[in-house]
């Protein structure tokens, strides 16, 4: 019996010690979570401070962006509708060009034969009202003699030895191009210099 007695009394000395130690451990998650409570309202609560000064914050801004956007827009509009009306007549001035060429060839014969001299005045001003409406539609031409080959600008249909004009630079322009508010509409085709003849 003695054994049993102090079995069961060491048994029983065991229990209030586990019950001990599992009260201190609630004790502690119970701190703990009073803790995050805490911590989480106080979060809560800074959070809504943030949001309450967040949403003014955000329309303005919405706002201005969407008002820049708008003004960045209508000055695009504003920038093609320029461009459109430009090249609006592109087709038609380009269509005339090779009546200017054909004109142009027409004078040239006409330097030949001494009794038309008077319809090749009549024939050179109406080229020269053409090409002043023309200009005045933005249509420029390019007669590069002399000046340096730009391939941007010139096509060349031949070379040709010259002692006079440099290597690289234009002698004789065969057909003006032209640009149309400085766009390219047709290169002129030129000969252009390999320089002096070597033997």
């Amino acid at each position: 019996m003695n054994k049993k007695e102090a079995n069961t009394q060491s048994e029983t000395s065991n229990k209030p010690e586990v019950n001990e130690e599992a009260g201190a451990t609630q004790e502690n998650a119970n701190t703990a979570k009073a803790q995050d409570s805490e911590n989480s309202k106080a979060d809560s609560a800074k959070n809504s401070n943030e949001s309450a000064s967040t949403p003014k914050e955000d329309f303005k801004s919405l706002y201005l962006r969407s008002v820049a956007d708008l003004e960045n827009f209508r000055k695009r509009v504003a920038k093609d509708k320029q461009e459109i009306i430009k090249m609006a007549n592109g087709s038609l001035i380009e269509s005339l060009l090779p009546v200017i060429d054909t004109m142009k060839l027409g004078l040239q014969a006409a330097d030949n034969h001494p009794e038309a001299a008077d319809i090749k005045k009549g024939f050179e001003m109406v080229l020269e009202q053409l090409n002043r409406a023309l200009q005045d539609n933005g249509l420029v031409e390019l007669s590069p003699e002399g000046s340096l080959f730009d391939p941007n600008l010139h096509e060349s249909i031949a070379y040709q030895a010259s002692e006079t004009v440099p290597e690289d630079y234009v002698i004789q322009t065969v057909r003006s191009g032209y640009t149309l508010n400085d766009r390219l509409i047709r290169a002129a085709n030129v000969i252009v210099s390999s320089g002096k003849e070597t033997s």
